[in-house]
């Protein structure tokens, strides 16, 4: 792969994505720690912040900062649309050469994007933050995190790194591709490894979270497990395939046990237990099956009708 990489000049123009939700106790931090590491940053920079359905009058803070700064960009939805639809919207506002994604908490260190930047220059379109410590978080969230990722890797996406979130940098030729993808549900990490570009990790340690709560709780990192296995597999339908075979192949072998006790043993007292349990398991196979069934039809429904992916009620303007 590195024969083919191609070096390149510096980005005239680096665009920075922050998505938001609730975080006016944080936005102060990140702004005063943003102009004074900005300062001795080379490059020419925008920083786009989309305030996805904020509560607590976090787009108030961002159109103060944009009032102030003309790098500042603010764009506040109608309502909330979810995390990877900020992300989707900051990227289809990002002029930069190289666009870099991070989280407006900061738990992900400003000071690794001069690598991600000089990766960049080797010739490299992908360049994600890849995590060796998760500095705050408790035992459960690591542990299901570390599961996610190699469930993901053997069942479902073969091409996702491990232990990775959102922070990356982009190039350019890559997030014109990713435009041009406009699937209503979407795990934005499985379509960035799926682009084929030439990719690299940078490993670094996770900073504990400085103001508020994660907005990421276990539900929503299971919901976003689940749409990322629909979105890139076909799994869950191969395996009640196999489970329907394997309930048909327990349901004949039952049948032949009944045979056998009524013309050889003469047993011809009701099983009721093992008819409840075969009825259950069919039952309940066909149940299983339906629902999987429907959220692939479910899905093909929301994206025929070609809806947009958000809807922007507020915008500061261009930077």
């Amino acid at each position: 792969m590195n024969q083919a990489l191609k070096f390149r000049p510096a980005p005239a123009l680096v665009s920075f994505i922050f998505p938001v939700f609730n975080e006016a106790e944080g936005l102060p931090f990140l702004r005063s720690t943003l102009d004074t590491w900005l300062r001795y940053f080379p490059e020419p920079v925008e920083i786009v912040l989309i305030d996805d359905g904020s509560r607590d009058g976090s787009f108030g803070l961002i159109q103060e900062w944009a009032a102030a700064d003309s790098r500042v960009r603010g764009v506040s939805f109608s309502k909330n649309f979810g995390h990877q639809m900020a992300v989707s919207a900051g990227l289809a506002l990002a002029q930069g050469d190289a666009i870099i994604i991070m989280d407006a908490d900061l738990q992900d260190p400003l000071e690794v994007v001069p690598e991600m930047i000089a990766r960049y220059r080797e010739g490299y379109d992908v360049v994600y933050g890849q995590r060796s410590e998760r500095e705050g978080e408790t035992i459960f969230k690591r542990t299901t995190a570390w599961i996610f990722y190699r469930v993901m890797r053997r069942f479902v996406h073969p091409d996702l790194p491990e232990d990775t979130g959102d922070f990356r940098l982009v190039s350019r030729r890559c997030l014109d591709v990713i435009l041009r993808m406009n699937e209503q549900h979407r795990f934005l990490r499985g379509l960035f490894a799926w682009v084929g570009f030439p990719q690299v990790a940078v490993r670094y340690k996770r900073n504990p979270r400085q103001y508020g709560e994660t907005k990421y709780p276990f539900w929503k990192m299971a919901k976003l497990a689940w749409n990322a296995a629909l979105s890139f597999s076909t799994l869950p339908i191969k395996l009640i395939t196999a489970c329907g075979f394997g309930t048909a192949a327990l349901a004949c072998g039952y049948g032949v046990y009944a045979v056998v006790q009524k013309y050889v043993f003469a047993n011809t007292v009701p099983g009721w237990t093992g008819l409840v349990v075969i009825f259950g398991l069919i039952g309940g196979m066909i149940l299983v099956s339906l629902g999987i069934i429907g959220e692939y039809v479910g899905r093909i429904f929301e994206e025929i009708k070609h809806r947009p992916l958000y809807i922007v009620r507020d915008d500061t303007g261009k930077p």
